[in-house]
This record gives C-alpha cells, sequence and structure tokens, in this order.
C-alpha cells in the first residue's frame, strides 16, 4: 500500500520513535482515558429515541467520571449491577488502538487524526454491539475532527491534494452507504453507518485509493466471515441483523497497518 499519492510535495519526516520510558508514559496518559470511554458507553448504549443515560438504571445512582461504575469491573458501587460496557472491554479496545496507532506509518499530524478517530471509534464499537446504533454525537465529532487534523496535514506538509482526496472519498463512501437504506430500507446499511463511514472514507483516502479499496474488502470480508461462523454455530439466522459498525472500524485498522 501506499502513501498519500499526490506526488506533489515531498513527504514531512515521520514522527519519531519514542523511548521506551516515554511509550510507558504515554500508555498510562492512555489508559486514563478509560472512564471517559467508559462513561460514553454507558450514556450512549441506549435504544434510539432514548435520552442518554445519566445514571445506574437499577438504583439511579450518577454515573460521572472517577465514579467506581466507570471502572475495569463496570459494577454500580450502589447496587452492584452492570453498567455501560463489559468488564475490561474498554481496555482492551484501547490497548489496540495504542498499538494500531504505534504501528502506523505517519507524521505527527497524521498521526493525531487516526487518534482522534481511534478515540471516538472505541464508544462506538461497543455502543453498536450494545444496541446496534451509532449516535450522531458520536460519529460527528468524530469526522470532524478527522478532516480538521488532516487539513492541518495538509498545511504542514502532505499538500493539498490527499486532502482533497480524503474529503471525496469521505463524501462518496458516506453517500453510497446512505443510498442502501433509502433503497434498501432496513436491508442496507443504516445511516449511523454511512455517517461513520464518511471518516472511515476520509482517513483510508488520505493514503490513496488502493489503501481505501484495502479497507472495504478487509471489513465486508471480515462481516461475511463472522456471520458464516455464527451461521454455522446456529448464533444467528439468515434474518438476523449484525451490527456493521465494528467490522467498518476492525477494517479501517487493518488498512491503515497495511498503508506504508
Amino acid at each position: 500500500m501506499g502513501r498519500p499519492a499526490s506526488g506533489a510535495r515531498p513527504r514531512p519526516d515521520r514522527y519519531p520513535t519514542p523511548r521506551p520510558t516515554s511509550r510507558c508514559v504515554r500508555t498510562v496518559a492512555a489508559l486514563a482515558l478509560t472512564p471517559p470511554l467508559r462513561l460514553a458507553v454507558a450514556r450512549h448504549a441506549v435504544p434510539a429515541g432514548s435520552a442518554p443515560r445519566t445514571g445506574c438504571d437499577r438504583c439511579g445512582t450518577t454515573l460521572a467520571v472517577g465514579g467506581a461504575a466507570l471502572g475495569p469491573a463496570a459494577r454500580c458501587p450502589g447496587c452492584r449491577a452492570r453498567v455501560g460496557a463489559p468488564p475490561g472491554s474498554v481496555e482492551v479496545c484501547l490497548v489496540v488502538a495504542l498499538a494500531v496507532l504505534v504501528l502506523v506509518d505517519a507524521t505527527l499530524a497524521e498521526r493525531a487524526a487516526i487518534a482522534w478517530w481511534l478515540g471516538w471509534a472505541i464508544p462506538l464499537v461497543l455502543v453498536d454491539l450494545a444496541v446496534h446504533r451509532l449516535p450522531d454525537r458520536l460519529t460527528g465529532p468524530a469526522t470532524a475532527g478527522v478532516l480538521a487534523l488532516l487539513g492541518l496535514a495538509a498545511a504542514t506538509g502532505s499538500g493539498i491534494d490527499p486532502w482533497w482526496r480524503a474529503v471525496t472519498a469521505g463524501a462518496g463512501l458516506g453517500l453510497a452507504f446512505a443510498a442502501t437504506t433509502l433503497l434498501l430500507g432496513r436491508r442496507g446499511f443504516g445511516l449511523g453507518d454511512a455517517k461513520l463511514a464518511v471518516g472511515v472514507g476520509a482517513l483510508l483516502g488520505w493514503y490513496g485509493w488502493p489503501v481505501l479499496l484495502a479497507g472495504l474488502v478487509l471489513t465486508f470480508a471480515s462481516s461475511a466471515v463472522t456471520s458464516l461462523g455464527l451461521l454455522l454455530a446456529r448464533k444467528v439466522t439468515w434474518s438476523s441483523h449484525l451490527p456493521f459498525g465494528p467490522f467498518l472500524v476492525l477494517g479501517t485498522g487493518a488498512a491503515l497497518l497495511l498503508a506504508r
């Protein structure tokens, strides 16, 4: 896979590889993000049309960053009921996101765009798995931040061509997903998937059309393999609906690692 294919301007130096001590500090700092990420999942993992959750469903204990309910155990301190994402799931997702961020070939500004998107992708994946929806309050900031930070990358050395390609890819992919909703109804992608696809298209389109294509192939392949496995295990039926957001995030992360 190639780097941004504009060919107009030389690439700026890559972000220097951090020393082991620096990596440890950054990892600890990143893991400190787990409470707000857990809060995002707990608040938005509600049925469509419902107000964001503000407290424990059983006893009403308020959810707040720093509270025990948003720790790795994901248990309400008042009644011990399960709250939000499953225990350890946010932490595992964050470690995977950090691995992608470390391994991806990117400049500092590009890495910032990827980090921003991954930070929003974690609660989006867990919310989609829980209630089969991708809230606008999460997809909107994810997409806006990616476009802004890629614009910064363009302004600081990569040139305007990759950014225009990113915008075109994001808009095109989002419209393509939305078209399936309008044409196929429930058999197509949801509008939440379409909004998530805008950021995905922009991020992968920045690196070139082959990277975008690879991301889509990996997305649909992982979805197909998972669906087939669940069918064979009789966990789902042909009429079952699987959330597509997690596969879109998985395919995007894998494609970013191939974009070297």
